[in-house]
């Protein structure tokens, strides 16, 4: 069988640096960070006060009161993001087949929000002052269904769930799903909306986040040496995937190709990284061969690059062992560094930063970049943007269980 190529015809983001797409680019290339202190609920008694929370960003502005009382915050990121996507790539305005457009989106925690507010409820009040929208709230499936109710997509429409891997996975299973035909158009990403006390200190009890509470932009520092855990993020990030001749023929602006796709799990332990990155060399070679690309031609890889000490020198072993020699010429930034680690979402929005990448041939910098560790010996553009041919990127995704999520996109060539 022939694969469909596939294209990305739109893009839409929210971020803790940018509440567009063009906002969240300009914020990357200028190497403005989005994290500060907590400010949506007491943190007196937490050990972590900081994180990566969304900016001016009003969900009244996007939907009556009556509304946003239905809907869990993960939802709304997803629904304002697509908005924006669905509008860039012109869908709301040809006549598409809508059985033919799909939704598949990816979320670590769905409506944890949801579920520690009307556990409290529960817990306080009892059963008769439990929301009735509890469960279609909390559910993580229902902000792709919502996004379908909303815009009457009839394709295949599901959820992945998948922890940090959650949005990558999510935009290969897409691409995926217009290949083998089943669809002409996706919409696909990730959101999370997982800034909570309960969320932060379950994090915080297993050592994985930073204590940097003095100091909240300088406290994600991705293969810094000092590094000493991750801030949490939240946010929502939309590609619109589109089979190429199709998208050809309703003139859409095209972006970028999506061009591999390669999953796998370490089969190691629940949280930690298998020695060496076994499983992510196979996702990342699974990926390159995928694209039907050599290792040599990769530019850039957005890493997943947490600011964890196990994560990162595990990913720069595994960037090293597969890329060999290339690993050298290879530019390697992790865009956490400026906005954290939002979960679910992270792939999306790193994604989102690929196809920026590729357009602006720009690469963005992983900020706080002060003190090499000799363990992670690869050019991660410290503390500036680089302007250079971008043809080729990659985006890293590795999650709790072991899963590994990598996609590669290139730039759009019609031969």
């Amino acid at each position: 069988m022939t694969k469909r190529r596939v294209v990305i015809t739109g893009l839409g983001v929210l971020a803790p640096n940018g509440n567009s797409t063009s906002e969240y680019w300009d914020a990357l290339t200028a190497g403005k960070s989005g994290i500060g202190p907590i400010t949506y609920f007491d943190t007196d008694k937490l050990s972590v006060k900081i994180a990566g929370e969304l900016s001016d960003f009003n969900p009244e502005d996007h939907f009556d009161r009556k509304e946003v009382r239905k809907l869990d915050p993960f939802t709304i990121y997803h629904m304002v993001a697509s908005k924006e996507a669905i509008e860039q790539s012109g869908l709301n305005q040809s006549d598409v087949n809508m059985e033919r457009v799909g939704v598949i989106i990816g979320s670590g925690v769905g409506g944890i929000q949801t579920l520690e507010e009307q556990h409290s409820v529960y817990s306080n009040r009892g059963q008769r002052r439990v929301s009735p929208f509890f469960v279609p709230r909390m559910i993580a499936n229902i902000a792709a269904g919502n996004l379908a109710i909303q815009h009457g997509f009839q394709g295949p429409n599901n959820t992945v769930i998948s922890a940090c891997a959650s949005g990558t996975d999510a935009i290969g299973s897409a691409f995926r799903t217009i290949q083998y035909g089943d669809a002409d158009m996706m919409v696909t990403g990730g959101a999370e909306a997982s800034i909570t006390g309960l969320t932060i200190s379950g994090f915080a009890n297993i050592k994985a986040l930073s204590t940097r509470n003095d100091d909240p932009t300088a406290a994600s520092r991705p293969f810094d040496l000092d590094r000493d855990g991750f801030v949490l993020g939240e946010g929502s990030a939309t590609l619109i995937l589109e089979e190429a001749e199709h998208a050809k023929a309703r003139g859409a602006t095209i972006l970028a190709e999506m061009a591999g796709y390669g999953a796998t799990d370490d089969a190691y332990h629940i949280t930690q990284p298998a020695e060496g990155g076994l499983g992510a060399i196979r996702a990342m070679r699974n990926a390159v061969n995928d694209a039907g690309l050599s290792l040599e031609e990769v530019d850039y890889i957005n890493a997943h690059g947490t600011s964890t000490p196990f994560n990162d020198k595990t990913e720069s072993a595994a960037i090293s062992s597969l890329f060999g020699d290339h690993a050298q010429n290879l530019y390697v930034s992790s865009t956490k560094s400026m906005v954290g680690h939002s979960l679910g979402a992270s792939g999306a929005l790193e994604a989102a930063a690929c196809v920026k990448a590729i357009e602006n041939n720009m690469i963005p910098p992983t900020i706080n970049y002060t003190t090499p560790d000799p363990e992670c010996p690869l050019n991660y553009v410290p503390n500036k943007a680089i302007e250079t041919d971008v043809n080729v990127t990659m985006s890293n995704s590795f999650g709790f269980g072991g899963h590994n999520g990598v996609i590669v996109i290139k730039q759009w060539n019609q031969a």
